[in-house]
């Protein structure tokens, strides 16, 4: 297919799946620590010796890989990023174990999500997307480390980029393991704050919040963000969650932080168009990614207005008041 040039390069999906399968196998660390062939890697990673070099002979191809003598294979500059303590933590990602590399497989169902608007996870797997993680711990984990993890570079500068013990109890919706709270929290010694979120993060914002010795200035609890929310807070914090659901779900998040008082402060990405990002909220759950155009309106249904938008790392930090004060 080379007369089709960079088109094919673009479409093509053997590729993409041999990166996943090495970074699912991990054959980037095993590499590292010196196990350099085929027939070495195999019993080490489970795989069938034959097509495991098939596979590594087509990575060296896609340049991740290079020989290193006739039947052994060296990391490229590229294929060092597999490794597991590369600081871009891409091989996590793209795990195919992981809760995002095993979700991406949906992307097979993307035409019938074009077709009818409906999310292709459910379609390939047969069960919602949240669902699936609260039925698989492996996964749910991974997704909280992945989301997590992700925070952490942003997370000094969203805790720098508001005036947060200004609100006194800081409630963050949806918190995950506790990682931003946290985070928040260690910079503004006056203030507390809760986690509110399902059974399983709670469990995990539970014990980091005690490893990080903040037992007497924050909690978890468990709850939904659909449901009545612990009213009485300076503030409420969604961060990475308005981008999970359409318009009818979001708003009812919004209005449920409205009813509970106190201001409503929305940490995420609200600027340049993210296209693959919106796909994948398409295709995990029907979500979709907004620009600060559609979170004021979508806010509005919620009786909200924004009252200031200010940087945080790779991140807005959009603060809405009620629209009648």
């Amino acid at each position: 297919m080379t007369e089709s040039g960079g088109l094919w390069a673009a479409a093509d999906l053997v590729t993409p799946m041999a990166i996943r399968v090495a970074a699912t196998l991990r054959l980037a660390d095993h590499i590292a620590a010196g196990l350099r062939t085929a027939e070495g890697l195999a019993p080490v990673v489970g795989a069938e010796p034959d097509a495991l070099g098939r596979l590594m002979e087509h990575l060296a191809t896609a340049r991740v890989l290079d020989r290193d003598g006739a039947d052994g294979y060296r990391l490229t500059g590229l294929g060092a990023q597999l490794r597991d303590d590369d600081p871009g933590g891409l091989r996590a990602w793209l795990d195919l174990d992981g809760a995002i590399g095993h979700a991406d497989l949906c992307f097979v169902e993307l035409l019938h999500t074009v077709r009818t608007g409906e999310p292709a996870f459910p379609r390939r797997y047969g069960v919602a997307y949240w669902d699936d993680l609260a039925a698989d711990a492996g996964r749910a984990a991974s997704f909280d480390a992945l989301m997590g993890g992700r925070l952490l570079a942003d997370a000094p500068a969203v805790a720098a980029a508001y005036p947060w013990g200004g609100l006194g109890h800081v409630v963050d919706v949806g918190g995950g393991d506790g990682s931003l709270l946290i985070a928040i929290l260690r910079a503004h010694r006056g203030l507390r704050g809760t986690v509110l979120d399902l059974a399983g993060p709670v469990a995990r914002a539970e014990q980091a919040i005690a490893t990080a010795g903040l037992t007497g200035r924050a909690s978890a609890r468990a709850g939904s963000f659909f449901d009545e929310l612990p009213a009485g807070a300076g503030g409420y914090l969604l961060s990475g969650i308005l981008h999970d659901w359409d318009d009818e779900h979001a708003g009812r998040i919004l209005r449920r932080c409205a009813e509970a008082g106190g201001r409503v402060l929305v940490c995420d990405h609200v600027g340049a168009a993210d296209t693959e990002g919106d796909l994948r909220m398409l295709c995990y759950v029907r979500g979709r990614e907004r620009n600060l155009g559609q979170l004021s309106e979508l806010a509005a249904t919620a009786g909200l207005r924004p009252a200031g938008v200010v940087p945080a790392g790779s991140r807005s930090l959009v603060e809405f008041r009620p629209s009648h004060g």
